[in-house]
């Protein structure tokens, strides 16, 4: 089991500022979200092309609280591996610095929308995929 995932220094300064536009809740949050949102295109990140880990340190508890089992099962399942790979932390990392790269364009061409108004877009566009 890993302790600590690092964003790219890219990144530390993006999810300082997706956090304070916002207004979801703290950095954490805002990493959730982001991984979240990643993994939600279906796309599989390439393990040559993990970034620095220069940027924002969180504890797995920090990260994600009491989730941790669910965010290493959505891991797992996405790329058809054993929770306990190796490179379960390199992936998880891979996905909150995607994430994190793919929200700041989004705030960035949508300036007036709010947090609140793009999950509940996402939600709704998951919802219609349901029907």
């Amino acid at each position: 089991m890993f302790s600590n995932i690092k964003t790219s220094k890219a990144n530390k300064e993006i999810v300082s500022s997706l956090t304070n536009k916002l207004g979801l809740g703290a950095e954490n949050t805002i990493s959730r979200i982001a991984l979240a949102y990643s993994i939600s295109l279906e796309r599989k990140l390439d393990l040559k092309d993990i970034r620095d880990s220069g940027g924002k340190e969180y504890s797995v508890k920090v990260l994600f609280g009491e989730y941790v089992d669910f965010y290493i099962g959505l891991m797992s399942i996405h790329y058809d591996i054993y929770a306990t790979n190796k490179d379960i932390v390199r992936y998880i990392k891979m996905h909150v610095d995607d994430g994190l790269e793919l929200l700041n364009i989004e705030f960035q061409s949508n300036h007036n929308t709010t947090g609140f108004e793009f999950i509940a877009s996402k939600i709704d566009v998951g919802l219609m995929e349901l029907i």
